[in-house]
């Protein structure tokens, strides 16, 4: 139950907080407009309010429906997963709140909207929201912690072709 709770928990804080952001700068920034929150650092990192039809970087901007067809097929995969997941270490559960928590935020922008907002705006890179980032970082976490676990799993014996009993003696 208290691993379960934590996914939620995660996911249910990461989809707030994405919404929270994004209505936020749906209300007081226009459509291609940019504020710099530590003015210093303008030229490295602003909010900058644009959208989205499509996914990461602004691929397949013409398919917003089967996004969105994407978008649940993934998540439905997520809360299946999620039953495997009962007795998975708080890092797993962490990582699988934050997918499932950013998940939902751009769907419901897309079901809303027909685009995502987008507001993270590093310079060097796409702009972006804190659902892609939990997304992404979620991802990032699932790999390095099943990793880890796999290694620390005990690894059968490894045997030598004379330790197979169907071999003859010589």
């Amino acid at each position: 139950m208290g691993r379960r709770w934590t996914m939620g928990a995660v996911a249910l804080l990461t989809l707030a907080a994405d919404q929270l952001s994004k209505a936020w700068v749906r209300e007081n920034l226009a459509l291609y407009e940019s504020w710099a929150p530590i003015p210093a650092l303008a030229r490295y990192f602003t909010f900058t309010h644009v959208t989205n039809t499509g996914i990461a970087f602004g691929l397949f901007r013409e398919w917003g429906s089967v996004l969105i067809a994407v978008a649940v097929v993934v998540i439905a995969f997520l809360l299946l997963y999620t039953r495997q997941l009962v007795t998975a270490r708080w890092p797993v559960q962490i990582a699988m709140g934050l997918q499932l928590g950013g998940a939902f935020g751009n769907l419901i922008d897309r079901i809303r909207f027909g685009s995502v907002t987008d507001f993270l705006d590093f310079k060097f890179w796409p702009v972006f929201n804190l659902a892609d980032s939990a997304i992404v970082v979620g991802m990032l976490l699932m790999l390095v912690f099943m990793g880890v676990e796999e290694r620390t799993q005990p690894q059968p014996p490894v045997s030598s072709p004379s330790d197979d009993p169907r071999q003859g003696s010589g």
